[in-house]
């Protein structure tokens, strides 16, 4: 029961030198400092770390100055409390999080005065890339198990719908597909074949991609063009 972990954590707030009293105003635990004012930590309990437990903690942060968020540890080591993801919204939210064992140990899993977690420079170049390079807003958002229309494989359409007319070098097809010579030479979907040196045509996996998305391959500069699976 949830009961189970508020003499644990008492204790723990007690050794930082707290005054912890149980279900006051709703929350699971309030603890105050000997200062005057007082600081005010708020404690929500919980068995486990859930979605739920953030969004108390969210509704408690306006009473007090700390927020702590404690559950049992779980026995797989594969809850949430080693997520990295979950860990990463409660540092940005500032909350505190607590893991109780079952011999009532208490363990600082993070701390409210926790860093936010740093920006990765390298992703979100990425990502600024992608969605420039991009030609319209070809993929619906929220889809997961449809092929992604990305800036490559729109290209890569390109290239394939020009090869149509018969083999080329990719220099023919820089002004429409900026990348061509690496597409086509990279032929990671399979969809082109060397004839000559310099000179590439299409296969049946490019035949069939083009039947697949015809609208992407004959309209690259469209949008619309490359809406679709």
């Amino acid at each position: 029961m949830e009961t189970d972990l508020y003499f644990p954590v008492k204790r723990f707030l007690e050794t930082l030198g707290y005054l912890v009293k149980g279900e006051v105003g709703g929350c699971d635990l309030v603890a105050l400092s000997g200062n005057d004012p007082p600081l005010v930590v708020i404690g929500e309990l919980k068995l486990t770390f859930t979605l739920e437990l953030v969004l108390q903690g969210v509704d408690r942060a306006k009473l007090c100055d700390e927020v702590w968020l404690a559950a049992r540890l779980s026995a797989s080591g594969k809850g949430r409390e080693n997520d990295v993801r979950f860990r990463d919204l409660c540092r940005r939210l500032g909350f505190g999080l607590l893991g109780v064992s079952k011999a009532g140990d208490v363990d600082i899993l993070l701390s409210p005065a926790a860093l936010a977690p740093r920006r990765d420079p390298k992703r979100r170049s990425r990502l600024v890339d992608e969605h420039r390079r991009r030609r319209g807003d070809p993929v619906l958002g929220g889809g997961s198990r449809a092929p992604i229309m990305t800036a490559y494989r729109q290209q890569a359409l390109t290239c394939a719908f020009a090869l149509m007319a018969g083999p080329r070098r990719p220099r023919d097809l820089k002004a429409e597909a900026p990348d061509a010579a690496k597409i086509l030479r990279g032929n990671v979907y399979g969809w082109f074949a060397r004839e000559e040196r310099g000179v590439y045509g299409l296969t049946d996996a490019g035949r069939a991609a083009l039947e697949r998305w015809p609208r992407a391959a004959a309209n690259p500069s469209s949008g619309d063009a490359f809406a679709g699976p």
